[in-house]
C-alpha cells in the first residue's frame, strides 16, 4: 500500500492522524504502519449506543446438559463412535493460542510458561500430551491449527520448532494469526500506541474461524473434508482434545455444537453456564444471574444453572461457515488503553480511556439452533492456568496435574 492509498483509505474513515508522524519514520517503520493500515479493518469502530456493549440479552431458561452417568453408560459406544470420524479425517483442533503470560509474569506466549518442577514442562507440551493420546489411540495424528497473535506469532512459532513439536507431526500444525482490530478513545479515534503504530487488541474468542479463513487456513480444512472442529483455549493444561468420545456424542445428538461443561463448585461460583436464549443455546456471565436463577432448581432437585463453560467446543464446519455469511454482535468493551498523547510522550492510564471491540464464541453458539453441553469430570478436565498464585493458577493447576499422575 502506498502513502496516498493509506491516506485515502484512513480519509474515508476519519483517522488521517494515524499519519501524524509519518515523515518522523524509518522507512522500515514507514513501510510497516502502511502495513498495518491496509490489513486493518476501520469498518469495526462504532461507539455504544447506550445499551451494555451495545447489545441486550434476551429471555434466559435452563439448558439440560448430557450428564456422567449418562456418559459412562454410553462411553464405549461413543469413544468408537468419535474414533471412527477421527481416523476418517473428520475432525480437526483448533488451539487459541493469542496471550501472553503477562499475569503470571511474564512477557513470553502463555503456551511457553514453564509449569515444571523438578523438570521442565511447557503449557503447550501437557496440551500436545493430551492431544497424543488420542492421536495414538486412533492411530492416525489430525490438523491442529494453532491461533497466534502479532504479539506471539514469532516466539511461539520458533517455541514449536525448537522442541520439534513434542514429538507431534509438523506437518498436521498450522499456524495462523488472529484479527486485530483498532482501539480507540470515546470520540472514536484510533489509538497511536507508537509513533508508527496503530494501537490494536484481538478480535475476541469468537473471531477465531474469520481469522481462519482470512488466513487461507480453511483451505486445508476443505481439501481435507474436516467435518468438525474442537476449538479450545491454551491455558487449560488437563483438556481433553479432540476427545472421541465428546465428538461420538455430538455425532449422535445431531447437535450443531457440543461444549465441554463442569459441575459448578457452589451456585455463587464465577463461571459462565449455558443456558437457552429466546430458546436458542447461549451463555450466562455469572454476574448476569439473578440470585433465584442461581439457586433455581429443576425436577430432579439439582441446581438448573449447573453447568460452567470450560471453553472447549467442537463445531460443526458447515455451521460455522453458515455464520460466516453474516456478521456477529459486535461487544464494545471499556478499557485502559496505552497510547502516546498529542505530544507524542507514551501514556498508561489507570482508568479506563476507550474501547476496544471483541466478537464472543456465545454469539457463535446463539447462532446456532442446538448445542450439547456434555459434562466432564471437572478434577480430570479443567485446569486452568490464570493467575500466578492462588485460584486457577500455577500451583492448583500442578497439584491436578500431579493427582492425574503427571511427573512434575
Amino acid at each position: 500500500m502506498t502513502y496516498e492509498q493509506a491516506l485515502r483509505k484512513l480519509s474515508e474513515a476519519g483517522q488521517q492522524h494515524v499519519l501524524k508522524y509519518y515523515d518522523e519514520l524509518s522507512q522500515a517503520e514507514q513501510e510497516e504502519l502502511l502495513a498495518q493500515v491496509e490489513q486493518t479493518d476501520f469498518s469495526v469502530i462504532r461507539l455504544p449506543d447506550g445499551k451494555q456493549n451495545g447489545l441486550e440479552r434476551g429471555e434466559i431458561s435452563p439448558l439440560k446438559a448430557m450428564q456422567l452417568d449418562e456418559i459412562m453408560d454410553k462411553e464405549k459406544y461413543l469413544t468408537q463412535k468419535g474414533l471412527e470420524s477421527i481416523r476418517a479425517g473428520k475432525v480437526g483442533a483448533v488451539l487459541l493460542a493469542g496471550g501472553m503470560g503477562t499475569r503470571l509474569g511474564s512477557d513470553a506466549p502463555k503456551g511457553v510458561y514453564n509449569i515444571g518442577v523438578t523438570k521442565d514442562l511447557y503449557i503447550f507440551e501437557c496440551l500436545i500430551r493430551n492431544l497424543m493420546r488420542v492421536t495414538d489411540m486412533a492411530g492416525n495424528p489430525i490438523y491442529l491449527f494453532v491461533m497466534t497473535s502479532d504479539k506471539n506469532h514469532d516466539t511461539t512459532v520458533s517455541f514449536f520448532e525448537e522442541h520439534s513439536y513434542f514429538g507431534y507431526p509438523k506437518e498436521y500444525v498450522r499456524f495462523f494469526q488472529q484479527e486485530m482490530a483498532p482501539a480507540v478513545d470515546y470520540n472514536g479515534k484510533v489509538f497511536l500506541e507508537e509513533k508508527g503504530k496503530i494501537s490494536t487488541s484481538p478480535n475476541g474468542n469468537g473471531g477465531w474461524f474469520v481469522s481462519m479463513d482470512r488466513s487461507g487456513i480453511l483451505d486445508i480444512v476443505h481439501e481435507t473434508g474436516i467435518e468438525w472442529l474442537n476449538v479450545f483455549a491454551v491455558d487449560n493444561v488437563l483438556q481433553n482434545i479432540a476427545d472421541p468420545a465428546f465428538v461420538g456424542a455430538c455425532e449422535e445428538s445431531g447437535c450443531m455444537v457440543g461444549a465441554k461443561v463442569v459441575r459448578k463448585a457452589n451456585p455463587d461460583e464465577k463461571v459462565g453456564v449455558m443456558c437457552l436464549e429466546d430458546g436458542k443455546p447461549s451463555i450466562v456471565e455469572y454476574y448476569e444471574l439473578t440470585d433465584e436463577m442461581r439457586h433455581q432448581k429443576d425436577e430432579n432437585g439439582d441446581y438448573a444453572y449447573n453447568f460452567g463453560v470450560i471453553l472447549n467446543y467442537l463445531f460443526r464446519v458447515s455451521e460455522l461457515e453458515r455464520i460466516m455469511s453474516h456478521e456477529l454482535p459486535l461487544h464494545i468493551v471499556e478499557k485502559k488503553i496505552a497510547y502516546i498523547n498529542a505530544d507524542g510522550n507514551p501514556v498508561k492510564p489507570e482508568e479506563p480511556n476507550g474501547y476496544k471491540f471483541e466478537q464472543l464464541v456465545l454469539d457463535m453458539i446463539h447462532d446456532m439452533e442446538t448445542c450439547l453441553p456434555y459434562e466432564v469430570v471437572r478434577e480430570k478436565e479443567f485446569a486452568p492456568i490464570k493467575n500466578k498464585e492462588g485460584v486457577d493458577s500455577v500451583e492448583s493447576a500442578r497439584a491436578l496435574l500431579e493427582k492425574n499422575g503427571v511427573t512434575l
